[in-house]
Protein backbone atom coordinates (compact mmCIF):
# COMPACT_ATOMS: atom_id res chain seq x y z
CA UNK A 1 0.00 0.00 0.00
CA UNK A 2 1.32 3.42 -0.95
CA UNK A 3 1.20 6.11 1.73
CA UNK A 4 0.38 9.59 0.44
CA UNK A 5 1.50 12.47 2.67
CA UNK A 6 0.16 15.92 1.88
CA UNK A 7 1.88 18.77 3.70
CA UNK A 8 0.60 22.34 3.88
CA UNK A 9 3.66 24.48 4.51
CA UNK A 10 3.86 27.85 6.24
CA UNK A 11 6.76 29.78 7.71
CA UNK A 12 5.99 28.38 11.17
CA UNK A 13 4.21 25.03 10.76
CA UNK A 14 3.85 21.87 8.71
CA UNK A 15 0.26 20.62 8.59
CA UNK A 16 0.31 16.98 7.41
CA UNK A 17 -2.38 14.58 6.22
CA UNK A 18 -1.59 10.88 5.76
CA UNK A 19 -3.83 9.08 3.25
CA UNK A 20 -3.96 5.52 1.93
CA UNK A 21 -4.48 4.37 -1.66
CA UNK A 22 -8.27 4.28 -1.20
CA UNK A 23 -8.46 7.92 -0.14
CA UNK A 24 -9.04 7.22 3.54
CA UNK A 25 -7.41 9.61 5.98
CA UNK A 26 -5.10 7.68 8.29
CA UNK A 27 -3.84 10.52 10.47
CA UNK A 28 -3.27 14.28 10.65
CA UNK A 29 -0.65 16.17 12.55
CA UNK A 30 0.69 19.69 12.91
CA UNK A 31 4.37 20.21 13.71
CA UNK A 32 6.76 23.13 13.63
CA UNK A 33 8.55 23.89 10.38
CA UNK A 34 11.98 23.02 11.71
CA UNK A 35 14.32 20.03 11.94
CA UNK A 36 12.72 18.41 15.05
CA UNK A 37 9.25 18.91 13.60
CA UNK A 38 10.15 17.32 10.26
CA UNK A 39 11.85 14.44 12.09
CA UNK A 40 8.71 13.79 14.13
CA UNK A 41 6.63 13.82 10.96
CA UNK A 42 9.02 11.33 9.32
CA UNK A 43 8.71 8.97 12.30
CA UNK A 44 4.93 9.23 12.09
CA UNK A 45 5.05 8.04 8.46
CA UNK A 46 6.79 4.84 9.56
CA UNK A 47 3.99 4.09 12.02
CA UNK A 48 1.51 3.74 9.15
CA UNK A 49 3.66 1.81 6.65
CA UNK A 50 5.54 -1.42 6.33
CA UNK A 51 9.14 -1.54 5.15
CA UNK A 52 8.11 -2.41 1.56
CA UNK A 53 5.38 0.25 1.26
CA UNK A 54 6.15 3.23 -1.03
CA UNK A 55 5.80 6.71 0.42
CA UNK A 56 4.84 9.74 -1.70
CA UNK A 57 5.32 13.11 -0.01
CA UNK A 58 3.97 16.28 -1.58
CA UNK A 59 3.83 19.96 -0.72
CA UNK A 60 3.19 23.19 -2.57
CA UNK A 61 6.19 25.14 -3.83
CA UNK A 62 5.59 28.03 -1.43
CA UNK A 63 8.55 30.34 -1.97
CA UNK A 64 11.41 29.46 0.44
CA UNK A 65 9.25 27.85 3.14
CA UNK A 66 8.93 24.47 1.43
CA UNK A 67 12.60 24.26 0.45
CA UNK A 68 14.01 22.92 3.73
CA UNK A 69 11.34 20.29 4.50
CA UNK A 70 11.39 19.04 0.88
CA UNK A 71 15.17 18.72 1.01
CA UNK A 72 15.01 17.04 4.43
CA UNK A 73 12.61 14.32 3.28
CA UNK A 74 14.56 13.84 0.05
CA UNK A 75 17.92 13.38 1.79
CA UNK A 76 16.82 11.47 4.89
CA UNK A 77 18.67 8.14 5.03
CA UNK A 78 15.83 6.16 6.58
CA UNK A 79 13.36 7.37 3.96
CA UNK A 80 15.87 6.61 1.21
CA UNK A 81 15.97 2.99 2.35
CA UNK A 82 12.35 2.79 1.19
CA UNK A 83 10.67 3.71 -2.10
CA UNK A 84 10.14 7.36 -1.27
CA UNK A 85 9.35 10.19 -3.69
CA UNK A 86 9.16 13.86 -2.76
CA UNK A 87 7.17 16.27 -4.93
CA UNK A 88 6.99 20.06 -4.85
CA UNK A 89 3.72 20.89 -6.58
CA UNK A 90 2.73 24.05 -8.40
CA UNK A 91 0.11 25.75 -6.17
CA UNK A 92 -2.03 26.35 -9.28
CA UNK A 93 -2.42 22.59 -9.75
CA UNK A 94 -3.64 22.20 -6.18
CA UNK A 95 -5.97 25.18 -6.46
CA UNK A 96 -7.58 23.87 -9.64
CA UNK A 97 -7.85 20.35 -8.22
CA UNK A 98 -9.62 21.70 -5.13
CA UNK A 99 -12.38 23.19 -7.31
CA UNK A 100 -13.72 19.65 -7.76
CA UNK A 101 -14.65 19.73 -4.08
CA UNK A 102 -17.30 22.43 -3.93
CA UNK A 103 -17.93 24.35 -0.75
CA UNK A 104 -14.79 23.00 0.94
CA UNK A 105 -13.42 25.18 3.73
CA UNK A 106 -10.10 26.96 3.25
CA UNK A 107 -8.07 25.75 6.22
CA UNK A 108 -4.58 24.30 6.63
CA UNK A 109 -5.82 20.75 7.46
CA UNK A 110 -8.12 20.82 4.42
CA UNK A 111 -5.29 22.07 2.18
CA UNK A 112 -3.05 19.22 3.39
CA UNK A 113 -5.88 16.74 2.62
CA UNK A 114 -6.27 18.14 -0.91
CA UNK A 115 -2.51 17.86 -1.53
CA UNK A 116 -2.52 14.23 -0.36
CA UNK A 117 -5.51 13.46 -2.58
CA UNK A 118 -3.79 15.17 -5.53
CA UNK A 119 -0.77 12.93 -4.95
CA UNK A 120 -3.05 9.91 -4.92
CA UNK A 121 -4.50 10.77 -8.33
CA UNK A 122 -1.01 10.90 -9.86
CA UNK A 123 -0.07 12.40 -13.27
CA UNK A 124 2.05 15.02 -11.58
CA UNK A 125 4.69 17.07 -13.42
CA UNK A 126 8.28 16.03 -12.87
CA UNK A 127 9.13 18.07 -9.80
CA UNK A 128 11.27 15.72 -7.77
CA UNK A 129 13.98 17.27 -5.61
CA UNK A 130 17.33 17.56 -7.34
CA UNK A 131 20.81 16.49 -6.25
CA UNK A 132 23.07 18.79 -4.23
CA UNK A 133 25.20 19.94 -7.15
CA UNK A 134 22.18 21.00 -9.15
CA UNK A 135 20.65 22.70 -6.11
CA UNK A 136 23.85 24.68 -5.52
CA UNK A 137 23.95 25.69 -9.18
CA UNK A 138 20.25 26.58 -9.07
CA UNK A 139 20.73 28.94 -6.12
CA UNK A 140 23.56 30.72 -7.96
CA UNK A 141 21.82 31.02 -11.34
CA UNK A 142 18.55 32.17 -9.80
CA UNK A 143 20.40 34.83 -7.81
CA UNK A 144 22.08 35.93 -11.03
CA UNK A 145 18.67 36.16 -12.68
CA UNK A 146 17.50 38.35 -9.78
CA UNK A 147 20.54 40.63 -10.09
CA UNK A 148 20.09 40.93 -13.86
CA UNK A 149 16.48 42.02 -13.33
CA UNK A 150 17.61 44.51 -10.69
CA UNK A 151 20.33 45.82 -13.00
CA UNK A 152 17.83 46.29 -15.83
CA UNK A 153 15.47 48.23 -13.58
CA UNK A 154 18.28 50.38 -12.20
CA UNK A 155 19.51 51.22 -15.68
CA UNK A 156 16.02 52.41 -16.57
CA UNK A 157 15.98 54.59 -13.44
CA UNK A 158 19.35 56.00 -14.50
CA UNK A 159 18.15 56.77 -18.05
CA UNK A 160 15.02 58.47 -16.74
CA UNK A 161 17.06 60.82 -14.57
CA UNK A 162 19.65 61.33 -17.29
CA UNK A 163 16.79 62.68 -19.43
CA UNK A 164 15.94 65.14 -16.66
CA UNK A 165 19.59 66.19 -16.51
CA UNK A 166 20.26 66.32 -20.28
CA UNK A 167 17.09 65.90 -22.33
CA UNK A 168 18.93 65.85 -25.68
CA UNK A 169 21.55 63.24 -24.71
CA UNK A 170 19.96 60.28 -26.51
CA UNK A 171 19.31 62.39 -29.60
CA UNK A 172 22.83 63.76 -30.01
CA UNK A 173 25.26 61.30 -28.37
CA UNK A 174 25.93 58.10 -30.30
CA UNK A 175 27.42 55.99 -27.50
CA UNK A 176 26.17 54.05 -24.50
CA UNK A 177 25.26 56.10 -21.47
CA UNK A 178 26.59 53.24 -19.32
CA UNK A 179 30.17 53.32 -20.60
CA UNK A 180 32.87 53.95 -18.03
CA UNK A 181 33.89 57.30 -19.55
CA UNK A 182 30.34 58.69 -19.65
CA UNK A 183 29.47 57.59 -16.13
CA UNK A 184 32.74 58.98 -14.76
CA UNK A 185 31.98 62.27 -16.50
CA UNK A 186 28.47 62.38 -15.04
CA UNK A 187 29.85 61.69 -11.56
CA UNK A 188 31.73 65.01 -11.82
CA UNK A 189 28.28 66.67 -11.64
CA UNK A 190 29.04 69.43 -14.12
CA UNK A 191 26.15 71.74 -14.95
CA UNK A 192 24.93 71.91 -18.54
CA UNK A 193 26.42 75.37 -18.95
CA UNK A 194 29.80 74.16 -17.66
CA UNK A 195 29.75 71.26 -20.14
CA UNK A 196 28.78 73.53 -23.04
CA UNK A 197 31.58 76.00 -22.26
CA UNK A 198 34.31 73.44 -21.54
CA UNK A 199 37.24 73.52 -24.03
CA UNK A 200 36.65 70.77 -26.57
CA UNK A 201 40.24 69.49 -26.29
CA UNK A 202 39.94 69.13 -22.51
CA UNK A 203 36.64 67.23 -22.73
CA UNK A 204 37.98 64.96 -25.50
CA UNK A 205 41.12 64.24 -23.48
CA UNK A 206 39.09 63.44 -20.35
CA UNK A 207 36.84 61.02 -22.25
CA UNK A 208 39.76 59.31 -23.95
CA UNK A 209 41.60 58.87 -20.65
CA UNK A 210 38.55 57.51 -18.81
CA UNK A 211 37.64 55.38 -21.81
CA UNK A 212 41.13 53.84 -21.80
CA UNK A 213 41.76 54.97 -25.36
CA UNK A 214 38.94 53.00 -26.93
CA UNK A 215 37.26 55.94 -28.70
CA UNK A 216 38.31 56.25 -32.35
CA UNK A 217 37.24 59.92 -32.50
CA UNK A 218 37.06 61.42 -28.99
CA UNK A 219 36.73 64.97 -30.38
CA UNK A 220 33.56 64.02 -32.24
CA UNK A 221 32.13 62.42 -29.07
CA UNK A 222 33.01 65.50 -27.04
CA UNK A 223 31.38 67.75 -29.62
CA UNK A 224 28.17 65.67 -29.54
CA UNK A 225 28.03 65.86 -25.73
CA UNK A 226 28.45 69.64 -25.83
CA UNK A 227 25.75 69.89 -28.51
CA UNK A 228 23.42 67.84 -26.30
CA UNK A 229 24.19 70.12 -23.36
CA UNK A 230 23.40 73.25 -25.40
CA UNK A 231 20.16 71.72 -26.79
CA UNK A 232 18.79 70.46 -23.47
CA UNK A 233 16.28 72.20 -21.25
CA UNK A 234 17.75 74.06 -18.30
CA UNK A 235 16.89 73.18 -14.72
CA UNK A 236 17.07 75.32 -11.63
CA UNK A 237 20.19 74.89 -9.48
CA UNK A 238 18.19 73.18 -6.73
CA UNK A 239 16.63 70.62 -9.08
CA UNK A 240 19.85 69.99 -11.01
CA UNK A 241 21.80 69.31 -7.81
CA UNK A 242 19.16 66.78 -6.78
CA UNK A 243 19.31 65.06 -10.16
CA UNK A 244 23.13 64.95 -10.01
CA UNK A 245 22.94 63.25 -6.61
CA UNK A 246 20.43 60.69 -7.92
CA UNK A 247 22.56 59.99 -11.01
CA UNK A 248 25.63 59.46 -8.82
CA UNK A 249 23.75 57.06 -6.54
CA UNK A 250 22.33 55.18 -9.51
CA UNK A 251 25.78 54.81 -11.09
CA UNK A 252 27.18 53.34 -7.88
CA UNK A 253 24.27 50.88 -7.63
CA UNK A 254 24.78 49.80 -11.25
CA UNK A 255 28.50 49.25 -10.70
CA UNK A 256 27.86 47.33 -7.49
CA UNK A 257 25.37 45.05 -9.25
CA UNK A 258 27.83 44.48 -12.11
CA UNK A 259 30.55 43.49 -9.63
CA UNK A 260 28.20 41.08 -7.88
CA UNK A 261 27.21 39.51 -11.20
CA UNK A 262 30.89 38.97 -12.07
CA UNK A 263 31.47 37.28 -8.70
CA UNK A 264 28.46 35.03 -9.27
CA UNK A 265 29.72 34.16 -12.75
CA UNK A 266 32.98 32.92 -11.25
CA UNK A 267 31.13 30.79 -8.69
CA UNK A 268 28.79 29.43 -11.37
CA UNK A 269 31.75 28.46 -13.55
CA UNK A 270 33.37 26.57 -10.64
CA UNK A 271 30.23 24.55 -9.86
CA UNK A 272 29.53 23.92 -13.55
CA UNK A 273 33.01 22.44 -14.01
CA UNK A 274 32.03 19.70 -11.56
CA UNK A 275 28.93 18.65 -13.54
CA UNK A 276 29.75 16.57 -16.65
CA UNK A 277 27.61 17.67 -19.58
CA UNK A 278 27.79 18.12 -23.34
CA UNK A 279 25.80 21.35 -23.63
CA UNK A 280 29.06 23.31 -23.75
CA UNK A 281 29.65 21.92 -27.24
CA UNK A 282 26.68 23.84 -28.72
CA UNK A 283 28.02 26.86 -30.64
CA UNK A 284 27.14 30.17 -29.00
CA UNK A 285 25.84 28.64 -25.78
CA UNK A 286 27.58 30.56 -23.00
CA UNK A 287 28.47 28.97 -19.70
CA UNK A 288 25.88 31.04 -17.81
CA UNK A 289 23.01 29.91 -20.03
CA UNK A 290 24.37 26.36 -19.92
CA UNK A 291 24.44 26.50 -16.10
CA UNK A 292 20.94 28.02 -15.87
CA UNK A 293 19.47 25.30 -18.09
CA UNK A 294 21.22 22.46 -16.25
CA UNK A 295 20.29 23.89 -12.85
CA UNK A 296 16.57 23.84 -13.63
CA UNK A 297 16.45 20.59 -15.62
CA UNK A 298 18.73 18.69 -13.25
CA UNK A 299 18.82 14.97 -13.98
CA UNK A 300 17.41 14.52 -17.48
CA UNK A 301 15.72 11.27 -16.38
CA UNK A 302 13.26 13.39 -14.39
CA UNK A 303 11.54 14.02 -17.75
CA UNK A 304 10.04 11.36 -20.00
CA UNK A 305 10.76 13.26 -23.23
CA UNK A 306 11.69 16.64 -24.66
CA UNK A 307 8.07 17.86 -24.78
CA UNK A 308 7.88 17.48 -21.00
CA UNK A 309 10.87 19.81 -20.63
CA UNK A 310 9.26 22.39 -22.91
CA UNK A 311 6.03 22.24 -20.93
CA UNK A 312 7.93 22.48 -17.65
CA UNK A 313 9.53 25.68 -18.99
CA UNK A 314 6.22 27.08 -20.26
CA UNK A 315 7.36 27.18 -23.91
CA UNK A 316 3.96 26.68 -25.50
CA UNK A 317 0.86 28.61 -26.54
CA UNK A 318 -2.42 27.17 -25.17
CA UNK A 319 -5.07 26.87 -27.89
CA UNK A 320 -8.05 29.18 -27.82
CA UNK A 321 -10.81 27.51 -29.86
CA UNK A 322 -14.59 27.47 -29.79
CA UNK A 323 -16.73 25.94 -32.57
CA UNK A 324 -15.33 27.08 -35.91
CA UNK A 325 -13.31 29.87 -34.30
CA UNK A 326 -9.58 29.46 -33.73
CA UNK A 327 -7.64 32.39 -32.28
CA UNK A 328 -4.59 33.43 -34.29
CA UNK A 329 -3.09 35.75 -31.67
CA UNK A 330 -2.28 33.37 -28.82
CA UNK A 331 -0.55 34.26 -25.58
CA UNK A 332 2.42 32.33 -24.26
CA UNK A 333 1.55 30.09 -21.31
CA UNK A 334 1.67 31.85 -17.96
CA UNK A 335 2.66 28.69 -16.13
CA UNK A 336 6.01 26.93 -16.08
CA UNK A 337 9.44 27.48 -14.65
CA UNK A 338 10.27 31.11 -15.45
CA UNK A 339 13.97 30.63 -14.75
CA UNK A 340 14.29 27.77 -17.22
CA UNK A 341 12.23 29.70 -19.76
CA UNK A 342 14.50 32.73 -19.35
CA UNK A 343 17.74 30.78 -19.78
CA UNK A 344 16.39 28.77 -22.73
CA UNK A 345 15.32 31.92 -24.57
CA UNK A 346 18.64 33.62 -23.80
CA UNK A 347 20.45 30.53 -25.06
CA UNK A 348 18.35 30.45 -28.24
CA UNK A 349 19.26 34.06 -28.93
CA UNK A 350 22.96 33.22 -28.55
CA UNK A 351 22.84 30.02 -30.60
CA UNK A 352 20.92 31.48 -33.55
CA UNK A 353 23.70 34.04 -34.01
CA UNK A 354 26.36 31.33 -34.25
CA UNK A 355 24.62 28.31 -35.74
CA UNK A 356 23.37 28.63 -39.38
CA UNK A 357 20.57 26.06 -38.97
CA UNK A 358 19.09 27.93 -36.01
CA UNK A 359 19.56 31.29 -37.70
CA UNK A 360 17.63 30.05 -40.76
CA UNK A 361 14.89 28.61 -38.53
CA UNK A 362 14.59 31.91 -36.62
CA UNK A 363 14.38 33.92 -39.85
CA UNK A 364 11.71 31.60 -41.24
CA UNK A 365 9.54 31.91 -38.13
CA UNK A 366 10.13 35.67 -38.04
CA UNK A 367 8.66 36.05 -41.55
CA UNK A 368 5.61 33.88 -40.90
CA UNK A 369 3.64 36.45 -38.89
CA UNK A 370 3.12 40.20 -38.68
CA UNK A 371 2.74 40.49 -34.90
CA UNK A 372 5.27 39.78 -32.15
CA UNK A 373 7.74 38.59 -34.79
CA UNK A 374 10.95 38.62 -32.74
CA UNK A 375 9.47 37.24 -29.53
CA UNK A 376 7.55 34.50 -31.31
CA UNK A 377 10.50 33.46 -33.47
CA UNK A 378 12.81 33.44 -30.44
CA UNK A 379 10.45 31.27 -28.36
CA UNK A 380 10.05 28.82 -31.24
CA UNK A 381 13.84 28.73 -31.65
CA UNK A 382 14.10 27.98 -27.93
CA UNK A 383 11.55 25.19 -28.42
CA UNK A 384 13.73 23.73 -31.19
CA UNK A 385 16.76 24.07 -28.92
CA UNK A 386 14.98 22.02 -26.22
CA UNK A 387 14.93 19.01 -28.56
CA UNK A 388 18.67 19.30 -29.07
CA UNK A 389 19.38 19.76 -25.36
CA UNK A 390 17.25 16.74 -24.48
CA UNK A 391 19.08 14.55 -27.02
CA UNK A 392 22.56 15.65 -25.94
CA UNK A 393 21.90 15.17 -22.23
CA UNK A 394 19.93 11.94 -22.56
CA UNK A 395 22.45 10.27 -24.89
CA UNK A 396 25.58 12.02 -23.60
CA UNK A 397 26.30 13.17 -27.15
CA UNK A 398 28.62 15.92 -28.34
CA UNK A 399 26.99 18.40 -30.70
CA UNK A 400 27.82 17.86 -34.36
CA UNK A 401 26.05 20.23 -36.81
CA UNK A 402 25.88 17.75 -39.66
CA UNK A 403 25.05 14.70 -37.59
CA UNK A 404 21.48 13.82 -36.74
CA UNK A 405 20.96 13.45 -33.01
CA UNK A 406 18.83 10.66 -31.57
CA UNK A 407 15.69 11.94 -29.91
Amino acid sequence: MTLFVGIDVSSKDLEACLMDSMGETLATRKVKNDFPGATALRDMMFEYTNAEDPIHIGMEATSVYSWHPALFFHQDDTLNQRTTKVFTINPKLVKNFKKAYSEMDKTDPKDAWVIADRLRFGRLPKSLIQSEQFLALQRLTRMRYHLIQSLTREKQVFLNHLFFKCSAFNLEVDTSAFGHAITEFLLEAYSLDEIAQMPLEDLAGYLQAKGRGRFSDPEDLAASIQKAARSSYRLSKCVEDSIDLILGSSIEIIRHLQRQIKDLDKAIARVLDGIPNTLKTIPGLGFVSCAGILAEIGDIDRFDHQAAIAKFAGLFWPRSQSGDYEADDKKLARTGNRYLRYYLIEAANQVRRQEPNYRAFYNKKFREVQKHQHKRALVLTARKLVRLIDALLRNDQIYAPNKKVTR
